[in-house]
């Protein structure tokens, strides 16, 4: 089920689609990873019954506790710094289903935030962070330069 971006701020790729690297994104409204959780847990809760862990690079994030109590349940957070600072994981409490999440940073604009959101949650998308990041509408343009093409301006 793919949850609508305006009303939650996450958006899934449908069951069965290509991994790639996210399954989603996510736009939280601060860094503060312990007051952003709860509301990202319930949006994820038809997809994954119950956290049990969630990964993040401990740069990106305001440092929080190492657990967090969502609902009456610890969660456990554990912050690498090898992570890529813009994926958190939220991972199943039976430990096989997990989620990796692209984190749009809140300070981006709304528009291009609710860009990133359904192109993260496209079934076939197998972007990476970087790229789903970049905005969209100078990408064609971007990858042509990157790609040994030069624009002429005249």
């Amino acid at each position: 089920m793919r949850s609508t971006p305006q009303a939650s701020r996450v958006a899934l790729k449908p069951p069965g689609s290509v991994a790639g690297f996210v399954d989603g994104a996510w736009w939280p409204r601060s860094l503060d990873l312990a007051a952003e959780l709860p509301s990202l847990l319930a949006a994820l809760a038809d997809r994954l019954e119950r956290a049990g862990r969630v990964t993040f690079n401990l740069t990106a994030w305001k440092p929080p506790a190492r657990r967090l109590s969502v609902d009456g349940k610890d969660v456990r957070l554990e912050g690498f710094r090898t992570q890529h600072a813009n994926t958190l994981t939220v991972i199943g409490t039976d430990r096989r289903t997990r989620l990796t999440l692209l984190v749009i940073p809140p300070a981006t604009d709304s528009a291009h935030a609710y860009q990133v959101l359904e192109a993260a949650a496209e079934r076939d998308n197998v972007d990476g962070p970087d790229a789903l990041l970049r905005d969209r509408a100078g990408s064609a343009t971007q990858r042509w330069e990157t790609e040994g093409g030069r624009l002429q301006r005249v």
